[in-house]
């Protein structure tokens, strides 16, 4: 696992797990113990599921028709995010439905075997038919699998399966991580507040989206942002929190000489506006852009938002420039997973080396930097109003995922996603974000098949493959999901 170093709150998204075990009540009195001996399985896989999130609702094992209406009126009262159902051995498909039926979230089948196999000679051994019986009813849990799947795609209920063993089976596990992982981005995402301050980037036609299908897949809630009221924030912030703040831009960044002290001070102004603006509206996200009209304080406020930015999106708190929301809350969905998700786009292809250099200017991931970021100075933002200090890094070499939410052909979102490297060489010393980045399927087949989907030309990287975590994401969020390579 790709994890930065975050304070625990930044995952404490209140998500809840629901947990229960089914039998058959018909087998208890006739196989003493077995009833005890699944109840003591379901408690492992509770154990093994707290130790990956401590919330877990367990209602059980399930074995009557009454406990299920129970079990699911309990899931639903307590809220849970996504339920766990562990097959422990044979039962009634009547005994299964209520539960999800009336939770109405995401059901995840846990077909899992106490042991590897079958201790075939010992088992044959045994002089007593029945006690037999109840052996194998122990290790049944395949049975009723094929059952509850039938049933539940006839009344439309989604379910996923993970295969395996209770013990020592490092894919099965693997498996349920993800899984919960998946459920607890979806979770942030459901609760995530944007911030969209300023307006678009004119004519960049690709980045506008409907904010209404933004919530239809992400839930959340979106507030609109006036430029006028950072510049506001920025009036009140005092003289010991501008040295406070370069103090601290000293300590993260690798300020480089030639930056006018003139302009580091009014990004660390700014940079404190921001942390309020972000208090106050209680953001998880953020996208802006500033055109300019000739308010001098509302481009002084845009012109030196760079290194605040930086810093919030190293905190949990993503910021995308160009205003664009759908690449916003790409990197909402890499922070949430623990892999950063810095704001990147083609810059050049390098075809002696194989390579895509990638990156952007403005505010970069800072957290997931190849070494400390350098702040520079630059007499003209590109594109864009004003001048002063940018950050210039690398993404950490190794692994990396691409990620963009992409708008499908007649409505609706989709999720894009690449695995490559993060490879070490020169790249341009021009004050931005900037990597060189490798693909299994080469630079001319990955820019081919990205671009075919017809993404926006924005996208949000993050170290470590997490290509299968987002996968599960989608399927929880039902979205489409396309993997390149």
């Amino acid at each position: 696992m790709n994890k930065l170093n975050k304070d625990d709150s930044a995952y404490n998204s209140g998500m809840k797990i629901g947990l229960f075990g089914i039998g058959l009540d018909t087998y208890w009195p006739q196989f003493p113990g077995l009833k005890e001996r699944l109840e003591a399985y379901l408690n492992i896989v509770e154990q093994k599921l707290s130790q990956i999130h401590p919330a877990i609702v367990n209602a059980g094992l399930v074995d009557t028709t009454d406990k299920a209406f129970q079990a699911g009126k309990m899931f639903k009262t307590e809220d849970v995010d996504l339920i766990f159902l562990y097959v422990t051995t044979y039962a009634l498909s009547s005994t299964v439905l209520p539960v999800v039926q009336r939770a109405k979230v995401p059901v995840i089948i846990l077909n899992l075997s106490p042991e590897a196999a079958i201790d075939y000679t010992v088992f044959n051994s045994m002089s007593d038919r029945t006690k037999m019986t109840g052996e194998w009813l122990s290790y049944c849990s395949p049975c009723s699998v094929p059952e509850i799947a039938n049933v539940f795609n006839r009344v439309g209920i989604k379910f996923h399966q993970i295969t395996g063993m209770l013990h020592e089976d490092e894919e099965c596990w693997k498996e349920v991580f993800e899984w919960v992982e998946a459920a607890r981005v979806a979770n942030i995402m459901a609760y995530n507040r944007m911030g969209c301050m300023g307006h678009y980037y004119s004519g960049m036609l690709d980045i506008y989206t409907d904010l209404t299908q933004q919530y239809a897949h992400f839930g959340g809630h979106i507030e609109l942002i006036e430029v006028e009221e950072l510049a506001i924030l920025r009036k009140e912030v005092s003289e010991k929190e501008i040295n406070e703040r370069l103090k601290l831009f000293y300590e993260t960044f690798d300020v480089q000489e030639g930056c006018p002290q003139e302009d580091l001070e009014k990004a660390a102004i700014t940079s404190v506006a921001l942390d309020r603006l972000a208090e106050k509206h209680q953001l998880g996200s953020l996208a802006y852009y500033y055109k300019g009209t000739g308010n001098v304080e509302n481009e002084e406020a845009i012109a030196s938002i760079i290194l605040g930015n930086s810093l919030l999106t190293a905190n949990g708190i993503p910021v995308a420039g160009e205003y664009e929301i759908k690449n916003v809350q790409a990197m909402k969905i890499m922070d949430s997973f623990g892999a950063g998700g810095s704001f990147t786009e083609y810059y050049a292809m390098d075809f002696n080396e194989d390579v895509v250099l990638m990156g952007h200017d403005g505010p970069g991931h800072i957290a997931i930097s190849e070494g400390k970021t350098k702040v520079r100075p630059l007499h003209v933002y590109h594109g864009k109003v004003g001048k002063g200090v940018s950050v210039e890094m690398m993404v950490k070499n190794g692994p990396v995922t691409m990620l963009s939410v992409a708008e499908k052909r007649g409505g609706g979102l989709m999720l894009l996603i690449a695995e490559g490297e993060s490879v070490s060489g020169p790249v341009l010393q021009i004050g931005n974000t900037n990597s060189r980045y490798k693909f299994p399927i080469g630079a001319r087949n990955f820019v081919n098949n990205w671009n075919s989907h017809g993404p926006a030309h924005h996208c949000a990287v993050g170290i470590g493959h997490i290509s299968s975590k987002i996968e599960k994401l989608g399927q929880l969020l039902n979205m489409e999901v396309v993997k390149v390579c």
